[in-house]
């Protein structure tokens, strides 16, 4: 064979090679965090935005046909909302076991449209998506000094991945949450929480003691300057929740509370704003309080910052950034990421005679995901209207360890 002879028959080979990888079936490639950052990074043209304020209706009232304001209507509003380019649903909660242990756990799910609603076309394929979902769940075992993080993908297509409302359910493969029949007349409506990987699980059923708090002006949560920097945003504050966890090696019978915040949006974050400090507080008094804190790249806390606080009776008061202050009391260093994140804080509001000492009850409650974030079970004490007041709940941290520019 001569030189030349060999040369056209390699080339052929390698022609047929590449022709074949082509047509040849493959399964569908997996949804990964560069997918997700991808869709992130995509203009927000073309996607529904949150202007507001937004009142709200009950199911069974009708909407309103006038331009205006999105309203809030439920329970339809627990379902998805794919006009939107980005909305979450987030489960937090702290459990005692019948034995005394404390446990913090997160339940988040991510959706996530990697184009707008004019852009999308009818495939025939089951796999076709143009949905993705990305979930954490976490757990904090606090006598075992270990928090335990996982996180997964999905596409929104093949049942694999996805939420509606009646009945309420939000899944990404054996995670979820769902609606399921109330064990008794007391509670009306029950939802049943399950996720597991390896050796860790969790299963809990909630009953809402409150029903739903509208966050912000009427579930208007305006984040920064720029139109559409807003989220719809409403919480379910106060969960009794009961059920089992199982971690190193052991299933426990917990209880306690869990909280749920659910925010849908196009483009939350300024372009000067990297993150936020988030605290959700579950109080012994009955009462509730979230503060959000948007940091700038400056290092200051943006004019945009702000908070509710709910009373027993549910009955809630919209904070400003002027009536919140809050002070680091320490730090934390993760040797993972490098993120430097505080640790411990005196929250006070002072128009609300209220001052609060947050602890974590583990300095390592890191999210070593994609995009990492500190997220913990922290313990409260304090005064309320100069009653000694007592509590747990959850902070968020992001920013610390990478900019969320781009991904909210």
């Amino acid at each position: 064979m001569t030189r030349r002879t060999y040369l056209y028959t390699m080339l052929l080979l390698a022609a047929i090679a590449v022709l074949a990888w082509l047509l040849w079936p493959r399964p569908p490639a997996p949804v990964t965090a560069s997918l997700i950052a991808r869709a992130a990074a995509e203009e927000t043209a073309g996607f529904a935005r949150v202007e507001g304020p937004v009142p709200s209706l009950r199911s069974g009232q009708a909407l309103s046909g006038d331009e205006g304001p999105r309203l809030l209507v439920f329970p339809a509003d627990l379902g998805p909302h794919e006009d939107f380019q980005m909305e979450w649903w987030y489960y937090t909660g702290n459990l005692t076991a019948e034995t005394g242990e404390h446990f913090g756990y997160q339940l988040t799910f991510f959706r996530r449209a990697l184009v707008p609603p004019a852009g999308r076309v009818d495939r025939a394929s089951a796999w076709a998506a143009d949905q993705v979902y990305m979930a954490h769940f976490a757990i904090t075992d606090v006598a075992g000094g270990t928090h335990h993080a996982f996180e997964r993908f999905s596409r929104g297509a093949a049942g694999l991945a996805g939420a509606q409302a009646e009945p309420f359910r939000v899944w990404l493969e054996d995670w979820s949450v769902a609606q399921i029949p109330p064990s008794s007349s007391k509670f009306p409506q029950a939802s049943l929480l399950l996720a597991s990987s390896g050796d860790v699980s969790l299963a809990l059923t909630l009953h809402d003691l409150k029903g739903i708090i509208l966050q912000g002006d009427h579930g208007y949560s305006r984040k920064g300057p720029e139109p559409g920097n807003a989220s719809l945003y409403f919480s379910q504050t106060r969960i009794a929740s009961e059920g089992a966890i199982t971690v190193r090696g052991k299933t426990y019978r917990v209880s306690g509370l869990s909280w749920m915040d659910r925010e849908i949006s196009a483009s939350a974050l300024g372009p000067e704003q990297i993150g936020w400090d988030w605290f959700s507080l579950q109080l012994s008094d009955g009462s509730e309080l979230m503060v959000y804190l948007m940091r700038r790249a400056d290092g200051s806390v943006d004019s945009f910052s702000s908070g509710t606080l709910i009373a027993p009776d549910g009955m809630t008061r919209q904070l400003s950034r002027d009536d919140i202050a809050v002070q680091a009391t320490g730090r934390w260093r993760s040797p993972r990421t490098g993120g430097d994140y505080p640790a411990g804080w005196l929250l006070t509001i002072p128009s609300a005679d209220l001052r609060l000492t947050i602890t974590p009850w583990l300095a390592d409650q890191e999210m070593a995901v994609s995009l990492p974030y500190w997220e913990g079970t922290v313990k409260v004490e304090g005064t309320a209207g100069g009653r000694a007041v007592t509590g747990d709940g959850y902070v968020e941290l992001t920013g610390y360890a990478g900019a969320m520019q781009g991904w909210f």
